[in-house]
């Protein structure tokens, strides 16, 4: 993964740490920076900007942990997905309709798709964040002093006012340092933004055409397949074995797990809720809308909602009524028990996905828990702790 993807910055910051010594500390780390920012072609003037700031203290301690891997994802989904932006999507679609056409041509990325990053990163324009983006990175930078991703960003950002790309006084948006419609960071907006008439320096910030072919332009360069939709419900029969998460849709089929998805496409079985729950097959195409935030939650709702504007959906079962994920301490111990049994070799960090799964899948297995669904449960970490 590339440091100059948004989800990397995002999903680096669940706990800020360690706390502010004085100011002037602050002051002197921004100093520190400056050969790094020459070398990136940043003048002195540009990097005098810094000296102006003084360090966000808001941003410091545990308050920024985001809800996408903390809560269910039916909680999650019920919330990204409400009626109102669904209404305002569609509504959305006709209007800019000729516009998105031309994106999806470009990029391969549906419309629906594009609709759906712009509803739930910023509801489509309403809630850009009103943080000061140099001031934000420049204290992420200065606290998290052992991950060089904020320092490239403050750089970035730098580039961005040297250029002439937006003003300072408009360079605000999230405490994490997403700007604009898209909510990129300021490395995204310049590996990724594009203007739509290709006559100007992209406008993410006020001009919605700009914003919107600059979403279809990362998807593309993330990887987006053309024709592959994201993934799509699945009914999965009774008694299905679970022997397996991932392989074709094809062979899916035979099992019973039928959908509409290319026989070929390399596919995995996703049951966020476990087996009594909703599931669904995925494709890669999944895995590139989580380039934008890392997160099942995420990736999910942003999915369903394209659907959702398209009038479909596809969700035939409902979510277990005692549905509940483990809370974060016991999904990092689960993590660290399976693998110090040799089933898991990902990072420790409390956060599920496809790694985790397969994980959890390969231990329910071996110990013998039906169905294997891969789901992190109080039974399986319980089984896990006891297993010899």
């Amino acid at each position: 993964m590339t440091t100059t993807r948004r989800t990397f910055v995002l999903s680096s910051l669940a706990v800020c740490a360690p706390a502010f010594a004085r100011e002037d500390g602050f002051v002197r780390f921004l100093e520190t920076l400056w050969p790094k920012a020459q070398a990136a072609g940043v003048s002195r003037a540009t990097f005098e900007t810094l000296r102006a700031l003084t360090p966000d203290k808001s941003l410091m301690g545990s308050g920024t942990r985001q809800a996408e891997f903390e809560r269910t994802i039916q909680h999650y989904l019920e919330s990204a997905v409400n009626a109102a932006r669904v209404k305002k999507g569609q509504d959305l679609a006709q209007h800019w309709r000729v516009q998105l056409s031309r994106i999806e041509a470009q990029s391969g990325v549906p419309a629906s798709i594009i609709l759906a990053v712009w509803g739930i990163e910023t509801d489509y324009g309403r809630a850009h964040g009103e943080r000061d983006v140099l001031r934000s990175l420049a204290t992420l930078a200065y606290a998290r002093r052992d991950n060089p991703v904020f320092t490239r960003e403050v750089i970035a950002a730098l580039l961005l006012l040297q250029r002439g790309v937006v003003p300072r006084e408009r360079l605000r948006g999230s405490w994490a340092g997403a700007m604009g419609h898209p909510q990129f960071m300021p490395s995204a907006y310049l590996n990724y933004a594009v203007s739509f008439d290709g006559k100007k320096a992209p406008d993410i910030w006020s001009n919605i055409p700009d914003a919107l072919a600059s979403i279809g332009n990362f998807l593309k360069q993330e990887g987006w397949q053309k024709g592959l939709p994201w993934g799509t419900a699945v009914d999965v029969p009774s008694g299905f074995a679970w022997e397996t998460l991932s392989e074709s849709a094809r062979n899916f089929a035979a099992k019973g797990v039928k959908s509409s998805l290319p026989a070929d496409a390399k596919v995995s079985l996703f049951a966020p809720a476990g087996a009594q729950g909703p599931a669904f097959l995925i494709t890669s195409n999944f895995f590139v809308l989580k380039q934008y935030n890392n997160s099942d939650s995420y990736a999910l709702s942003l999915s369903i909602l394209s659907e959702r504007i398209e009038s479909r959906y596809g969700i035939t079962k409902s979510w277990p009524q005692e549905f509940r994920i483990l809370e974060r301490a016991d999904r990092v111990k689960l993590q660290q028990t399976l693998a110090r049994h040799g089933f898991y070799e990902g990072k420790i960090d409390g956060r599920f996905g496809p790694s985790s799964r397969e994980a959890i899948h390969r231990f329910q297995k071996a110990a013998r828990l039906h169905p294997a669904d891969g789901f992190a449960s109080k039974r399986v970490l319980e089984a896990a702790l006891s297993y010899r």
